[in-house]
Order: C-alpha cells, then sequence, then structure tokens
C-alpha cells in the first residue's frame, strides 16, 4: 500500500500513540488528541490514494469494485455518503455501516472504535462486514497494512479486488464521486465541484472547517476553560456570517448547490440535536437562525439526502460513546426537530 503525505485534515475520531518501545497504548479517541494547553487537535488522514477514471491508473473507476465503509454517525463519512447518493452510484459503489457506539476493538487493550454488527445481533441500519468478516474497522486497517500506526477512522473506501484500502480522507473520496464515475453515474451532468466556483468553494470550505466543522468539536474536546471559549467565539462568528450569507442567496456560494453546502450541513444537521448540549454549543441554536435553518431544511429535502441522516445512530454515538463527557451514556430526549416541515429558500429560485 503505498502512503502519501498527509494534506489538509478532514476526520474524525481514533488515534494511536506509540512509544519507542515495541509496546503502545492505543489512544481512547479524539479526546486524546490534545495539545498541552487543552485544545483539540485533529490529527490528519492517512491513505491517500485516489480513484481515476483512466481505465490504466492503479485505482481505475469501475462498477462493483468499490465499497464504503461508514458510520452515519460521523459527519465525515456522511458526507460521502451524501456524494454517493446525490450522484447516484448506488449501484455502483456498495457500502455499509458500523454500528452507532464505540466497543473494545481488540482484547486485552483499552481501544474503543467502530464495530460491526454480527448475525444474530442486529442493529438496525448497520450490518456485518460483507467483504472482510472484519468484527471492527480497526481490523480493515490491519488488513490493508500490518504496519499501520493511526487511526481506525471512517469513511473507508475499500478495493474489493486488491482487497486494501484506497483512501479514508473523506475530502477526497466526495470529488472521487464527483468526477471519476461519471460514466457510471445516474446523474453525471451533476458537478457539485464546477470550475468556475472552485476558488468560492476552496475559501468557504476553509473557514467552515475550522470554525464550525472542526469547531464543533473544538468546544466539545476542550478540556481547559481558555480554548472552549476561543473556539466557541469562532463558532459563532461563523455561524452569523453563514446566517448573512444566506440572507442574500440559496446556498452557500451562490444560486447553485456545491459541496460546501453538503459539507456545512452534516454539521447543522447534528447541530441542535447533539452539539448544543454534548458539545456546549448553546449559545444559540440553529433554529434560532432563521436562514441557517431553513437552508439545512432545503438541504435535508433534497432527493436522497434524507436517507444519509440516521439520528437514533446519531445520538447514540455520541451520548454514548465520550465517557469522558457524558459518563452515564443518557440520551437526551428532545428536540426532534422535522426537517421535512416547509423552507422559504424558493424565494431565492431565478
Amino acid at each position: 500500500m503505498q502512503f502519501t503525505s498527509p494534506v489538509s485534515a478532514s476526520r474524525l475520531v481514533f488515534s494511536c500513540s506509540f512509544s519507542s518501545s515495541s509496546s503502545f497504548k492505543m489512544a481512547r479517541s479524539a479526546l486524546d488528541e490534545m495539545t498541552t494547553s487543552g485544545a483539540f487537535n485533529r490529527t490528519p488522514s492517512t491513505f491517500r490514494n485516489l480513484i481515476s477514471k483512466d481505465k490504466a491508473s492503479q485505482f481505475p473507476a469501475e462498477s462493483g469494485r468499490y465499497h464504503l465503509y461508514i458510520s452515519y454517525a460521523c459527519p465525515w463519512a456522511s458526507r460521502c455518503l451524501s456524494f454517493l447518493k446525490l450522484k447516484g452510484l448506488d449501484s455502483s459503489i456498495s457500502y455499509t455501516s458500523v454500528k452507532p457506539i464505540w466497543e473494545r476493538t481488540k482484547e486485552g487493550e483499552d481501544h474503543f472504535g467502530w464495530v460491526f454488527s454480527t448475525p444474530g445481533a442486529e442493529e438496525p441500519a448497520a450490518d456485518p462486514d460483507p467483504l472482510n468478516g472484519a468484527r471492527t474497522a480497526r481490523e480493515l486497517y490491519e488488513i490493508a497494512s500490518s504496519a499501520y500506526t493511526g487511526k481506525y477512522t471512517v469513511p473507508v473506501l475499500w478495493d474489493k479486488k486488491l482487497k486494501t484500502i484506497v483512501n479514508n480522507e473523506s475530502a477526497e473520496i466526495i470529488r472521487m464521486f464527483n468526477t471519476e464515475f461519471n460514466d457510471l453515474a445516474e446523474k453525471p451532468d451533476l458537478d457539485l465541484y464546477p470550475a468556475h466556483l472552485r476558488p468560492a468553494i476552496d475559501e468557504v470550505n476553509e473557514w467552515v472547517y475550522d470554525s464550525i466543522n472542526n469547531g464543533v468539536y473544538k468546544c466539545g474536546f476542550a478540556k481547559k476553560q481558555g480554548p472552549y471559549d476561543e473556539a466557541v467565539e469562532k463558532l459563532y462568528q461563523a455561524l452569523d456570517k453563514c446566517e448573512e450569507i444566506l440572507s442574500k442567496q440559496r446556498y452557500i456560494c451562490g444560486d447553485t448547490l456545491t459541496e460546501a453546502d453538503v459539507r456545512l450541513f452534516v454539521t447543522l444537521i447534528r447541530f441542535d440535536e447533539v452539539y448544543a448540549v454534548h458539545f456546549k454549543c448553546n449559545k444559540k441554536l440553529l433554529h434560532e437562525y432563521p436562514n441557517l435553518f431553513n437552508y439545512t431544511k432545503d438541504i435535508y429535502q433534497i432527493p436522497g439526502m434524507s436517507s444519509t441522516v440516521n439520528m437514533d445512530h446519531i445520538k447514540k454515538h455520541y451520548y454514548g460513546s465520550h465517557p469522558s463527557i457524558n459518563p452515564f451514556g443518557i440520551i437526551p430526549a428532545g428536540p426532534n426537530i422535522d426537517y421535512t416541515s416547509p423552507h422559504d429558500r424558493e424565494r431565492f429560485s431565478s
């Protein structure tokens, strides 16, 4: 397996910290990815190979060859599933979701992570691994590389032919789904990263990722007041900026749906249900922002998008997998927002 140097980070939650000796201690979760100041510091993804429409490439785009491992709870995995659905790649790329709540991944080690459902102990919307019979996402990484020393994250884009991980960086997976599988896609003309909007999309992605997508984690995983205060201030400055932009146009980069909308949506859809409570992002709720709230409903109601949102998995994961934040794993009863209710975003339609 070829490893390339990491670029911009966009990942979720597990880390390994290795000592100079042969023994090592697995980090439990992103809660351990902290600086000495008590701030959360996400580490980058590692598998960075690319699928290409070029049939001569190492990983050519072929129907039935690739499989996407996801968690419905994970926003980074959900944006990959969103692209798969939006582009109409369901018949060409299969996918499987892990269970929502982390479990121990190996006997004798204090590492908890994503696990698959098992026959006889099924969980709604979670399935056994259909390809490798793996019990955990960790086992997929160990199959791909016995020397792997990173986090065991989802999404995982798997090559059935070579039996390895192609890529585990969601920002790159969505770009591949957008262009490289167009010969197989039901909606090949849908371009969520069009050339004329790329500078605007890249700019929005940068501040949305830092202050909102990753910003909620910086709030929730902060271990000291200072880093939390800094993160929550940046979060709400960015949300206010989104609200202002969306008061003038239907989508975050203009009048066209783009990848920037999908990347923003996966955080917004979790905001009031999880981040406001679990991550202490309660200065102002999403439904108190008229434009952001209606925008979220607008994106949710795009055909295919609602199938990528499993609020039961989302709430079970966050409230059940971070014992240092929620030690008893209690899942709040609400607010159970109806994202199918009417929105007002058509007012921007030409």
